[in-house]
């Protein structure tokens, strides 16, 4: 009860303590394990985050789902502990693990106590060199996975992006769901998941971040404890991706008085030299809630809808510069009107310099807020290895945004917006609306 007490505390403590600035330390483990590391020693608690680059795009041949399948096992028992025998060990260290799985990366997380730092380290790594894949586990979350697809089979937000992702890359991995099919899941074996986790789980691909009360030198002890027994290469990363989307509208006939379009088209890379120009014109034209363009235009003035965004989606092998919106059956074709109109205006004219100041407000701001505990930090720390930047990024971050020029927006703005190649996904059943069909 001591230890769950504590731990209740210390998340709390950590969750609710804000720090405008941050010092983050580079760590090299004894065993050339790199990690960065944000150092607070007042609360007794750690934060661990990892990622292995690749996630389901490694997928083999023939067996989609099985990486989200193997990552759903991590947690289902390890080393001499089964499914049952690991919660109860997980639940009385008083600590958090989390498994999660992407197009592009296998997520790890780990909360503990500095009192159960070792015996945590040693449970978490159980999971990472050893993890059992029994097979009344590997029934059981075949099971809730096969669930999840049938549901997806009717959601029409899910059927909406899972169209417009086939459209867009063809064969690649990106074109399916990272969950795969019932006929995919149906038939993973064991085998196939152990040569999942042979794939995507290795040392080539590690990033590592850390939040809480732990050293430089502690940390590079925990790492080569943790991971130094992983493989050293997992499978080759797949090749870039290929976009392609043309103008137009592809409807999805389904049963509902609420048609849902999804919309896109190619974007920008994250390591782009335009990519910050791109992120601040995405908060003018849909990101930024209701003082975006389109919430203005589509929901403030003519009240087609109750959201509409716009968001970058920046794969490791694509990018993708995409919206969303709902509106009822006989008024998405004039939602989608309006969408396509303010998508062309932004390409030819651009913000304002009024636009361009309320969205610096609102970035420059809100930035600072993210880093609001260590669990928090050691995600974007992870996330800016994965991105490619400098731990230097957290000081120069809002100056980037604040020496943006109107000049530089519009010009990424007739760069980035391709009217001609804007494709709508819509399901439902639009009224007096023209695209190709699909079942």
């Amino acid at each position: 009860m001591k230890l769950l007490t504590l731990a209740a505390a210390a998340l709390v403590l950590a969750a609710g303590t804000a720090r405008a600035e941050i010092e983050i330390q580079e760590v090299t483990s004894p065993g050339g394990i790199e990690a960065w590391l944000v150092e607070e020693p007042s609360i007794p608690f750690v934060a661990l985050e990892i990622r292995f680059r690749g996630g389901a795009s490694l997928d083999a041949e023939g067996k989609r789902g099985a990486t989200n399948l193997m990552t759903g096992l991590l947690e289902e028992g390890a080393g001499d502990r089964d499914a049952r025998a690991f919660t109860t060990a997980t639940e009385n260290l008083a600590a958090r693990f989390g498994y999660d799985v992407g197009d592009d990366a296998v997520s790890v997380s780990a909360q503990f106590l500095t009192e159960t730092r070792d015996e945590s380290v040693a449970l978490l790594r159980d999971t990472l060199v050893s993890p059992r894949f029994d097979q009344d586990a590997i029934d059981r979350v075949k099971a809730q996975i096969l669930s999840s697809i049938r549901s997806d089979a009717t959601d029409p937000n899910a059927i909406a992006a899972r169209t417009f992702d086939q459209r867009a890359f063809g064969d690649y991995p990106y074109a399916t769901d990272y969950q795969g099919t019932i006929d995919s899941v149906t038939g993973l074996t064991r085998d196939d998941v152990v040569q999942a986790f042979d794939r995507a789980i290795a040392r080539d691909r590690i990033h590592v971040a850390a939040a809480g009360d732990i050293s430089a030198e502690e940390l590079g002890t925990l790492l080569d404890e943790l991971l130094d027994d992983l493989s050293a290469e997992g499978a080759p990363l797949p090749a870039e991706a290929d976009v392609a989307t043309a103008e137009g509208v592809t409807v999805v006939p389904f049963d509902t008085p609420q048609s849902v379009a999804i919309f896109g088209h190619e974007g920008i890379d994250r390591d782009d030299p335009d990519f910050f120009a791109a992120y601040v014109l995405n908060t003018i034209l849909g990101a930024g809630g209701y003082d975006s363009r389109l919430m203005e235009e589509v929901r403030e003035k003519r009240g087609l809808t109750y959201g509409v965004y716009s968001f970058l989606v920046p794969k490791d092998h694509a990018a993708l510069y995409m919206g969303q919106v709902a509106s009822g059956n006989e008024s998405i074709a004039e939602a989608i009107d309006v969408v396509r109109a303010e998508w062309a205006r932004m390409a030819t004219e651009g913000v304002t310099e009024d636009e361009l100041a309320r969205a610096k407000t609102y970035l420059t701001g809100a930035y600072p807020l993210r880093f609001e505990g260590n669990g928090p930090i050691a995600d974007i720390l992870v996330g800016m290895q994965l991105d490619g930047l400098d731990p230097e990024y957290v000081e120069t971050r809002n100056a980037m945004v604040e020496a943006l020029t109107v000049e530089d927006v519009n010009r990424v703005a007739a760069r980035l917006l391709k009217p001609e190649a804007l494709r709508f996904v819509v399901v439902g059943q639009p009224a007096g609306l023209e695209g190709d069909v699909t079942q």
